[in-house]
């Protein structure tokens, strides 16, 4: 690990995805220029953030700057650790096996499905009338 690094990757998922810059340091979070805390107000959300950080024992050995756009703020959580555990890979490659295995490294595929003609939604009709 080279002290001086900075390591800048991207996570997506669904709509959103997640620009992270991680550098040694104290273990701040910072998204788009707002404190991890005021960004991420569902607990739920943060932990799903921080899970790779936790897995490692890093959180106090990195800065972390992310740009996250698009989608709703869950979608933008899954984006975040996506782009953080690659981040962390990048900066020490033994933890490859670790991030496998829970899988944070396998990009979550599932998007939203498309309207389709003739239809109200993806799936849903428009109501059938006899008369």
């Amino acid at each position: 690990m080279n002290d001086s690094a900075k390591y800048i990757t991207l996570g997506r998922r669904k709509e959103s995805s997640a620009r992270v810059r991680m550098e040694p340091g104290t273990g701040q979070i910072v998204i788009n220029n707002r404190p991890f805390e005021k960004y991420f107000l569902r607990e739920t959300d943060r932990i799903i953030v921080k899970q790779p950080l936790a897995l490692t024992e890093s959180a106090n050995k990195f800065n972390i700057a992310a740009r996250l756009s698009g989608g709703g703020l869950t979608g933008q959580a899954g984006a975040l650790r996506l782009g953080i555990a690659r981040a962390l890979l990048l900066a020490d490659a033994n933890f490859k096996e670790i991030f496998r295995k829970n899988g944070y490294l396998t990009r979550d595929p599932r998007m939203k499905e498309r309207k389709k003609y003739g239809q109200k939604g993806a799936r849903k009709r428009f109501q059938w009338t006899k008369r």
